[in-house]
């Protein structure tokens, strides 16, 4: 059963740019930034015969222009058990419109709603248990400024993961581009 996801791919040098923010989180398993994207829509573990009706589904995609994604700060998912540190991604009418047309794609495909609300993001690491709340916020605290960051995207791509924690490498599927 393959496990998908759709998601933006970030560029090369945005990566290299959030490598600065990869160090100094006791606990944290760091992403490697060739895996760094921003997930659309979480599919989970499939079988193949809906894989290929996701697959369909998706090229029925619309026509958008390039939208730009711009990267606006840290932070951290799990509150009082923090599990993941990310970096944040503005929520633009574009962006969540994107997202909004994915839900349905894969919907439509036979897959279950998404019963998370969509946060953008990027993440940079998961977190094990000996990255305490205190130790999470002491990061935050002296981690480097966040510059904004921001790249032009103009394709959905389809990822498969592994079957475990954190799923990486990913490998690229498919490719929906948006003209």
């Amino acid at each position: 059963m393959p496990r998908l996801f759709t998601g933006l791919a970030v560029p090369p040098a945005i990566a290299e740019a959030l490598k600065a923010y990869q160090a100094g989180l006791p606990g944290a398993r760091w992403i490697e930034p060739g895996d760094f994207h921003v997930t659309l829509r979480f599919i989970g573990d499939i079988d193949a015969a809906t894989a290929n009706d996701v697959v369909e589904a998706l090229s029925e995609m619309r026509a958008r222009p390039a939208l730009t994604v711009t990267l606006d700060g840290l932070g951290l998912f799990g509150g009082e058990k923090p599990r993941a540190l990310y970096a944040s991604v503005m929520a633009d009418p574009a962006l969540m419109d994107l997202q909004a047309e994915q839900e349905r794609l894969v919907r439509r495909a036979g897959v279950e709603p998404e019963r998370r609300k969509f946060t953008p993001h990027i993440t940079l690491a998961r977190l094990r248990r000996e990255a305490t709340p205190e130790a999470a916020a002491m990061y935050l605290s002296q981690a480097p400024v966040f510059a904004p960051l921001t790249f032009a995207v103009d394709r959905v791509t389809l990822f498969s993961a592994r079957d475990s924690t954190g799923g990486g490498p990913y490998v690229a599927e498919a490719e929906y581009p948006f003209a």
